[in-house]
């Protein structure tokens, strides 16, 4: 089978494609015929070593895929499934555990079930289980273009939120109002903007991807007992500080999240969460976006895409037509 492969981490542009041995699946896991496989910020650290998990080259990049089940417990041969893992996924042949191996809904397309895992369920994570959103509250979403953000605006709509798109062009800002966003405003002088739109009071719920010079004005941006979510830094400027005196006086949180290393602790927590996202993705409120779908053959292209911020939505590489 072929594989798309880190044979030295030195970043997207030395990323191959190469012939491996079919993998051997264990009793408890699922074999899977890929035909999508997920372009992940993840993969793009990972080509240069730089995530937190460190496996030695030459390794397999795909976090998310999605394909036809061969054989495994739980599921029939033929059977449409997604599937999340920390690496590995973006092979013709994928043998994946159950716990982590989804039943893929006859409204998704195999491009759009590849969008779904890491994005969606680090959603939902982020705003029922640390932010604690209740309906009638406001989100504002930074990187509201990219993947987990189109994903935070329509798990956030379908919670009963209202949603504000934080986004660097107004093509960016079309692409978020068409994935579902309420309210856009630019990220040069989002603060002032997201205050104007609440009256004042500023937004419940912050879900931050970008970090850097934003998550001061993100602070300042909430409403008292508001929640800023930490979800990642692609701003590339170090990793920001908060004075927590801001937060006593304001009354207001910072909470992490970590949605991989909480969900892959608690196995069956993922199949509880993809039951979540089932209903939603039914009443067509979570249909993922997706910006662009290269070819197998340029993997490495759609990181560095991704790594230019040109990326709209999620990016998608087919590994079979």
């Amino acid at each position: 089978m072929r594989a798309v492969q880190v044979v030295t981490t030195t970043g997207p542009a030395d990323i191959a494609v190469r012939d491996l041995p079919d993998p051997t699946p264990g009793p408890d896991d699922v074999l899977v015929e890929v035909h999508s496989v997920g372009a992940s910020f993840p993969d793009l650290l990972l080509s240069r070593g730089q995530y937190q998990l460190r496996p030695e080259p030459p390794f397999t990049l795909g976090v998310d895929y999605a394909g036809v089940v061969v054989s495994g417990p739980g599921f029939e041969p033929g059977q449409r499934v997604a599937g999340v893992g920390g690496y590995g996924g973006a092979a013709e042949l994928v043998a994946g555990p159950r716990w982590s191996t989804f039943a893929l809904p006859d409204e998704m397309s195999f491009d759009e079930g590849a969008a779904l895992p890491m994005n969606y369920l680090t959603a939902l994570f982020a705003l029922e289980e640390r932010a604690g959103l209740r309906a009638g509250e406001t989100v504002l979403v930074h990187g509201a273009a990219g993947g987990v953000g189109t994903a935070t605006i329509q798990v956030a709509k379908a919670l009963g939120a209202r949603t504000i798109a934080v986004t660097s062009t107004e093509e960016k800002a079309a692409f978020a109002r068409s994935a579902g966003a309420d309210e856009t405003v630019l990220f040069d002088g989002f603060k002032d903007a997201a205050l104007e739109l609440t009256g004042g009071t500023g937004v419940d719920v912050v879900l931050d991807v970008v970090g850097g010079e934003a998550f001061t004005d993100s602070l300042r941006a909430l409403a008292p007992q508001g929640r800023l979510l930490v979800v990642g830094f692609a701003a590339g400027t170090g990793i920001p500080e908060v004075k927590v005196n801001r937060l006593l006086l304001n009354n207001i949180d910072v909470r992490g999240v970590g949605w991989g290393a909480y969900a892959f602790a608690r196995p069956e927590y993922l199949q509880q969460q993809w039951a979540r996202l089932v209903p939603m993705i039914e009443a067509g409120v979570v249909k993922p976006p997706i910006g662009q779908v290269y070819p197998m053959t340029e993997f490495g292209r759609a990181l560095s895409d991704m790594d230019g911020r040109a990326a709209l939505g999620k990016l998608v590489v087919r590994l079979r037509d």
